[in-house]
């Protein structure tokens, strides 16, 4: 027969994780509680529980109590937390919990190791009370420890830095960072009582502040300097105790086209809120302030400001800020005042927390050393790159074992200069400075596969770049028009969207199809002809899809996310067919997706197909033989097409 202590503990909840245990505890409190549903209500009353826990953990026995004593132990364990921690806890602070709940609560994080900096389950806590409440609303979400600790890595903070997060939110990247110092062997409290003391924390959030206090106060017994205030105003007189300069920034600041950065006093003073202008490659600031600056864009500027020189920046960011065009001038600030040590693409779901939680946004982790005057012409270094396929998580928040972090620190650690192609992998390659084109630091833009493959490419074929094709007159590029739904369905003419792109053929809809007014109005500015090849520009995961025009599809009119692609007579043997093959070639294909970023919730090519290298056969007989493969099977398929149609008619006829 069990004891009634193992009854009561029957689950054992040292088989799951901490943000299970929680999980079920928050769940557990929403349905119980009368008057108390809010999730950060509820979040205060497990803290007051799981600090009081190592006062209660210290006063067990073997012996059974019942949810009253256990709650009244729970209660006189809170006066002394309170006692302890007068900045943290009111006077009068008291654990609302009735005597069940508290019993429920205990059997449940008793056995976790709730102090630990190295699992930090009080951060898993704040993650699944808060989580989604609290920061998607303001541009922010909790940083994935994984992707915190990875940041911390890279910037190797000494014990004597002053080491600032001017989004600090309830503390993740502070107690990463003593994490860190205690896995270097500063373990004793003395020792992690001083590192705290260089340890600071801004955030607008009140109430983020004081949970990342008591985040930090619960895993180390050290109250940190952590204040409420405005990041981007820097109020000395609500900062005051903070240093003017830091070694080491490490910050994951809100970001978002629809949040706001501040108001315009606010923005005035940083370079970055302005509209800039290109002069002879160069960006220029204007005296024009720009509207809807998001607040990536001036946390950017704040950051390296607050920099001391030779200091170092690892943040996150969205991937926009470094591959959209209409950033470029913030790529080109950054460059002229940091040195880039690294940058790594993470995969879309890192702030995912569920389904339906967190966002889809792709983020990179972004480490800089900022310039010291000496080193302002520096000349050209190598910078570390990566893209990480696995993040230790799914898209709707679930644990996974694969997560490519931890190679990727690992080969960072291990890389000294520019690396060898045979070297290279998505999970670490360099490039030198003087390879960073048209402003974009994004990893993928430079996948190492591509670099592999053009070496062992370049003694078979010559690669030539799409804009000297144009420029040669041997390419021409167009792009299609809307027609607004209303149209679809008026008439007989065939409107080609980016989804009837398949398998080099156009399968239109007759859904969609148009009037012929509508063409007639249209088809001298399309001027689709039999061999012009359309290219899917603009969708989800449709970017570089070709199909070819035969004379069964010339009165059409294509939409706008597509590429019209009319070759012209060449010096290069090149014709339509043979470009197809090229265009859907895994060289080729690898470019497109590089090349392809987020652009207002869809996917681009842009005008960076200009950029697309075409391996060009120096083989001419092999060059015609492929194109005649590819139009054999292109024609049999359309012919098949045809006669089926044509059958679906004659079944009908008298």
């Amino acid at each position: 027969m069990k004891s009634e202590l193992e009854q009561k503990n029957l689950f054992n909840y040292k088989e799951f994780s901490a943000k299970e245990v929680f999980l079920d505890i928050r769940n557990y409190l929403a349905g119980r509680l009368i008057g108390a549903t809010r999730d950060e209500v509820l979040l205060e009353e497990l803290i007051k529980l799981i600090f009081s826990s190592s006062i209660v953990k210290n006063k067990l026995d073997n012996s059974t109590l019942s949810a009253i004593d256990l709650a009244n132990l729970y209660r006189n364990s809170f006066k002394q937390i309170k006692e302890k921690y007068i900045s943290l806890f009111a006077e009068d602070e008291e654990i609302l919990l009735d005597p069940d709940s508290i019993e429920y609560i205990h059997y449940r994080i008793i056995n976790l190791n709730l102090f630990s900096l190295q699992r930090d389950p009080i951060g898993d806590a704040y993650e699944i009370f808060i989580g989604e409440n609290i920061k998607g609303q303001s541009g922010q979400f909790f940083t994935p420890k994984n992707a915190a600790d990875t940041l911390v890595e890279l910037t190797q903070p000494r014990s004597t830095d002053k080491i600032l997060d001017l989004a600090c939110g309830a503390g993740g990247f502070i107690t990463s960072i003593l994490n860190y110092f205690q896995l270097n062997n500063l373990t004793n409290s003395e020792e992690i009582h001083n590192l705290i003391d260089n340890v600071y924390g801004v955030d607008k959030d009140e109430y983020l502040t004081t949970l990342a206090k008591i985040h930090v106060a619960a895993l180390t017994g050290a109250v940190p300097n952590i204040k409420c205030a405005d990041s981007l105003i820097w109020d000395k007189s609500k900062l005051n105790g903070f240093e003017e300069k830091f070694d080491i920034i490490l910050t994951n600041p809100p970001f978002g086209a629809k949040i706001s950065a501040g108001s315009k006093e606010t923005l005035m003073n940083f370079d970055l809120a302005y509209k800039w202008k290109k002069v002879d490659g160069n960006y220029v600031k204007t005296d024009k302030l720009a509207t809807n600056t998001p607040p990536q864009v001036v946390f950017m500027e704040q950051c390296i400001r607050l920099l001391k020189d030779g200091g170092k920046l690892g943040i996150v960011i969205p991937e926009s800020l470094l591959s959209s065009k209409k950033y470029s001038y913030v790529v080109n600030y950054i460059i002229k005042k940091c040195k880039i040590k690294s940058v790594i693409g993470m995969p879309d779901n890192l702030f995912k927390t569920s389904g339906k939680g967190g966002t889809h946004t792709k983020t990179c982790l972004l480490v800089l050393e900022k310039f010291t005057n000496e080193q302002v012409a520096v000349d050209n270094y190598p910078l570390f790159l990566a893209e990480a396929q696995w993040c230790g998580h799914d898209s709707r928040g679930k644990a996974i074992p694969k997560d490519d972090l931890p190679s990727i620190v690992a080969n960072y650690k291990n890389y000294k200069e520019i690396m060898t192609v045979e070297e290279y992998s998505e999970l670490g390659f360099s490039i030198t400075s003087d390879m960073i084109e048209n402003q974009i630091l994004s990893p993928r833009y430079y996948n190492p596969n591509i670099l592999i493959q053009s070496d062992k490419l370049k003694n078979t074929h010559n690669l030539v770049r799409i804009q000297d094709l144009i420029d040669e007159g041997v390419l021409e590029f167009q792009t299609g028009d809307e027609v607004g739904k209303l149209a679809y369905g008026t008439g007989p003419i065939p409107f080609v969207r980016t989804s009837d792109i398949s398998n080099w053929e156009i399968k239109s809809d007759p859904k969609q199809s148009i009037s012929e007014e509508i063409y007639n109005n249209i088809k001298i500015k399309q001027d689709v002809r039999e061999h012009d090849i359309l290219m899917v520009k603009d969708g989800t995961y449709l970017v570089g899809t070709s199909a070819i025009i035969t004379n069964y599809d010339t009165e059409i009119i294509y939409q706008s996310h597509l590429y019209k692609i009319r070759v012209n007579e060449n010096i290069y043997n090149l014709d339509p067919y043979y470009l197809l093959a090229l265009l859907s070639s895994e060289y080729v294909q690898d470019q497109i997706k590089a090349k392809t970023f987020t652009q207002d919730i869809i996917n681009s090519l842009g005008d960076r197909y200009k950029d697309l290298l075409l391996p060009l056969s120096k083989n001419e007989d092999k060059m015609k033989e492929i194109a005649a493969i590819v139009k054999k099977s292109v024609f049999e398929r359309i012919e098949a097409r045809e006669l089926a149609r044509q059958a679906r008619i004659d079944v009908l006829k008298y």
